[in-house]
């Protein structure tokens, strides 16, 4: 038997007053596998993500995340279900008067019991995993825009959760920095079996670290490819997803 989806997506549909940002989008999300939300800006990408972890609400559908609907969870449940996923957003939202081991820590002191001894060690090996193993002590305004993100991660990753989302982890890198990055969310995919939702429209980290992928389309106001994102490169004809990986003009 089919091991269940990490994430189940039926039928999710987003309004914000008249405007639809996309309607009736479906997928699943297996276990251990980096799955790419990708699309043109303005496509409803991250939008998805929030809906996925309720932060906006659905018009229409449900979403189950490791097996249960957050929708229906009262507070308790609710709470208990997001301390199982981690979130790293675009820019990296530390918190700039404190220190990469602080911002690690601060999951672990809301959500743990845990002595204070105990959550600087986690936090140090959080940032170690990520690469940031010298940086602990340092503020968010004095490192790069790359170890920011880094640091987003290993926050993202403080209560080991089994699912991680990543918005638009490549946004604003040089091409060397973001490969790196695409490197460090490989080996930890692999290492840790920790099961990715990325939030991207960058191409080749597309191609360099998807497992899967869907596909949305502003005009359409939804999905309008699902697979390997290798595969959709070299076969698919629908023109806007062939213009999309061969980098032409629509």
């Amino acid at each position: 038997m089919a091991e269940d989806p990490v994430i189940r997506a039926e039928g999710l549909s987003v309004r914000f007053g008249s405007k639809t940002i996309f309607k009736d989008v479906s997928f699943e999300v297996r276990r251990g596998e980096i799955f790419v939300i990708l699309g043109g800006s303005g496509c409803g990408k991250s939008t998805l993500l929030k809906a996925l972890i309720g932060l906006v609400p659905l018009a229409a559908g449900h979403a189950w995340l490791l097996g249960e609907e957050l929708a229906k969870e009262d507070d308790n449940e609710r709470r208990a279900l997001l301390r199982r996923i981690g979130v790293m957003w675009q820019s990296g939202a530390l918190f700039g008067s404190m220190t990469l081991a602080e911002n690690v820590e601060l999951p672990l002191e809301e959500h743990t019991d845990l002595s204070r001894p105990a959550r600087e060690a986690l936090a140090r090996s959080k940032l170690g995993l990520v690469g940031l193993g010298d940086a602990a002590a340092k503020l968010p305004a004095e490192i790069s825009g790359g170890m920011a993100k880094r640091a987003g991660i290993a926050r993202a990753m403080a209560l080991d959760p089994p699912l991680l989302f990543l918005d638009e982890p490549g946004a604003g890198l040089d091409p060397i920095t973001s490969a790196g990055l695409d490197k460090l969310i490989k080996d930890i995919a692999r290492d840790t079996g920790t099961t990715f939702v990325v939030v991207t429209h960058e191409l080749q980290s597309i191609l360099a670290i998807g497992d899967r992928c869907i596909m949305l389309d502003k005009e359409a106001q939804g999905m309008i490819a699902e697979g390997d994102p290798r595969q959709l490169k070299a076969e698919s004809t629908q023109p806007t997803v062939r213009a999309f990986f061969r980098r032409e003009a629509a």
